[in-house]
């Protein structure tokens, strides 16, 4: 074992919680893990023949925009390939650093890879002049936790002290989508990431999910009343729900304490994480209340009783491509926290920027402004606020 990877195995451990009392997860019974595996078993081959195909449709109609400049891999995590943006407009023989934003990718910590958000880094490192990494991780149920944030972390290290990158240490940030918000937000508290020269000064999670104490079941989330939604947008259930289930079993081993604050981040000490935090959801998700209530008990806010429990409205905003910014139930700052509920959007409503989820033109066009634009929102905020 590698000087890297053995710290962040004693980083993991050192933040093993001690209780007793907190809530283990149960295997669940023969005929139901069966399923289950069959269930894992066929999204991850889908997921492997989608890939498959797509990348021989790019190989023949090359996508509108630039992939990465660079695919790296590292002795630690050989198998783990990192996707490296330039700015465009960068000269890559240029002495000069440049601020950085490393990106985790999403897919239930089973699927998925980081060429999934090719698009969205492209487009934030080309915004914002700015470097990004997309980390790769090990997925589940053959790397079940904590394998993914070990790797996550090995990779970060490694990437952050790589001296051939133009990385400007003083000016690093991390996110991530979903699965990948979840890692984000569980590498920032490792010790050894923290005491880096280049750790994070903000964490940007991306509708995470955060506390898996509470079952999918038992999780809410907004369902509009208006019939102008159509799609996922205007189902009566929400989408991931019925798979979430499958992609906790695959990645959470039986015995394991449902409160550790590396896999239900929600209970992260606030000190063990980075001073800046920025919380981005979707209204049309079931796990937008869990990241609002961790925002909140990170700002020390109380929740605005006339908003009702779950966040956002019942009904649609009417405003195509349009961010929230000037109603609380959507945007707020406090104590160096900041919550953007992006509205009328489902989970993962900028991956490929949603077109392949969302069913219908218009929701898509909707995804793409609203992608642009809390692209936009999250730049400014780093280079105003966190790096300023």
């Amino acid at each position: 074992m590698t000087d890297i990877a053995a710290a962040v195995s004693a980083d993991i451990r050192q933040l093993e919680p001690k209780n007793e009392l907190d809530p283990r997860y149960e295997s669940p019974p023969l005929l139901s893990r069966i399923l289950n595996a069959t269930t894992i078993s066929a999204i991850q081959g889908a997921n492997a023949s989608g890939n498959w195909y797509k990348g021989w449709q790019q190989w023949f109609s090359p996508p509108g925009f630039k992939g990465p400049d660079i695919v790296k891999t590292y002795d630690v995590k050989a198998n783990l390939p990192v996707d490296i943006f330039f700015p465009s407009s960068y000269d890559q023989t240029s002495p000069l650093t440049l601020p950085t934003l490393f990106t985790i990718h999403g897919g239930g910590f089973c699927i998925g890879t980081p060429a999934d958000d090719t698009r969205w880094n492209r487009a934030f490192a080309d915004t914002h002049n700015t470097l990004v990494i997309a980390l790769n991780y090990s997925k589940a149920p053959w790397s079940p936790f904590p394998g993914p944030v070990h790797d996550v972390a090995c990779l970060f290290l490694s990437a952050a002290s790589d001296p051939s990158l133009p990385i400007d240490k003083s000016r690093v940030a991390i996110s991530g989508f979903s699965a990948g918000g979840n890692l984000a937000l569980a590498l920032c508290q490792l010790p050894t990431v923290r005491s880096h020269p280049a750790a994070p000064k903000a964490v940007v999670p991306i509708y995470p999910p955060v506390d898996v104490s509470r079952t999918p079941a038992s999780k809410r989330r907004q369902y509009k009343v208006d019939t102008r939604l159509a799609g996922l947008r205007g189902a009566k259930k929400d989408w991931v729900l019925p798979i979430a289930g499958v992609f906790d079993w695959s990645y959470i081993s039986p015995g394991i304490n449902l409160r550790h604050p590396l896999l239900s981040t929600f209970y992260a000490k606030r000190e063990d994480l980075p001073a800046q935090v920025f919380f981005v959801a979707a209204e049309l998700d079931f796990l937008a209340e869990e990241a609002h209530q961790m925002a909140l008990r990170l700002a020390g806010r109380e929740r605005d009783a006339s908003y009702g429990e779950i966040p956002g409205r019942p009904e649609a905003s009417g405003k195509v491509g349009e961010l929230e910014l000037g109603d609380e139930r959507f945007a707020w700052e406090e104590k160096d926290v900041r919550w953007l509920l992006v509205p009328d959007v489902v989970h993962a409503f900028d991956y490929h920027v949603g077109a392949e989820i969302s069913g219908d033109e218009e929701a898509t066009r909707d995804a793409e402004a609203k992608t642009e634009k809390y692209i936009r929102l999250v730049g400014e905020w780093l280079f105003t606020k966190v790096w300023a």
